[in-house]
């Protein structure tokens, strides 16, 4: 293998694209008098949290959709949490409804994910729509495994009897990769910390994704050569620079394709929030596929 062989896989570029492909169809919706409408709840001064909403509030503004931020403080009750939930499912100008997480520790983020009505629930954790992921029947897909989908059809990735590897069981990243995957024909396996020998099973992967959060985990002879690495860890070492769960520099020696951090799963993940808001508001007036 050639020094640096691997192929970059751009999120950005096609973040825009998808974003390009939304704003377009948000023209179409104006036209019918109707502007899909995305609220973000944001619970607390976490200063990441406030750096992503800020993110997908400036997104939605581009695509043409209202943005709404309602910012509520840190020792907010359940119940009054609950109520502005409430308040948001019963107001038709609000297709779609996100609550940022984490929440603070207080505060049961199940049973406010739970709140949501399914409808409107355009980060896919409503229990209904993992429900019907795990069916084969997706409502809304999680957005950071709906942009890998998208990425890894836009390279030609070949899903159908590939061997993926999955590191990281969560209930936002791997577990609905691994299903999305399963739906497309490969064959899974799911990685948790408990897991024996790593590496025997990531040296496997023909698509290896990576969602744990812990910097360059991943080494380059972990990493079968010509595997597809999408790597969805974001991590801040001491000296600022962000880096992924995978070591880049030397992954990219034996990969045939990989994802920047930053620069690749990222932008994805909002471009996909705004494909869902699309949906969402489609659904809501009876246009889907209009």
């Amino acid at each position: 293998m050639n020094e640096s062989s691997a192929r970059r896989i751009d999120g950005r570029a096609l973040a825009e694209q998808v974003r390009a492909e939304v704003a377009q169809e948000v023209l179409k919706l104006k036209q019918h008098g109707i502007t899909p409408g995305l609220t973000v709840v944001i619970v607390g001064d976490d200063p990441a949290s406030h750096i992503y909403v800020r993110n997908k509030a400036i997104a939605c503004e581009k695509a043409g959709m209202n943005s709404q931020v309602i910012r509520l403080q840190a020792d907010i009750s359940q119940e009054t949490l609950m109520e502005h939930i409430q308040a948001l499912n019963d107001d038709p100008a609000v297709n779609g409804i996100l609550v940022q997480l984490p929440l603070p520790q207080h505060l049961d983020s199940q049973a406010v994910i739970a709140a949501i009505d399914p409808n409107k629930d355009v980060d896919g954790f409503h229990v209904l729509n993992a429900g019907q992921l795990m069916v084969g029947a997706p409502l809304y897909k999680p957005c950071t495994p709906y942009g890998i989908m998208r990425m890894l059809e836009h390279e030609q990735v070949q899903l159908w009897g590939a061997e993926a590897v999955v590191v990281g069981a969560s209930n936002i990243v791997g577990k609905p990769i691994a299903m999305l995957l399963l739906a497309a024909g490969a064959t899974i396996t799911i990685c948790n910390s408990k897991t024996r020998d790593l590496a025997a099973h990531t040296r496997r992967a023909d698509i290896l994704v990576s969602a744990v959060g812990r910097p360059n985990m991943i080494s380059g002879d972990m990493i079968k050569p010509g595997a597809v690495v999408i790597d969805v860890g974001i991590n801040r070492l001491a000296d600022g620079r962000l880096v992924g769960d995978v070591n880049y520099a030397e992954a990219e020696k034996v990969a045939a394709a990989i994802t920047p951090v930053p620069g690749g799963v990222g932008p994805m993940t909002i471009a996909m929030l705004l494909v869902n808001t699309l949906e969402a508001t489609q659904r809501q007036h009876s246009l889907h596929n209009a």
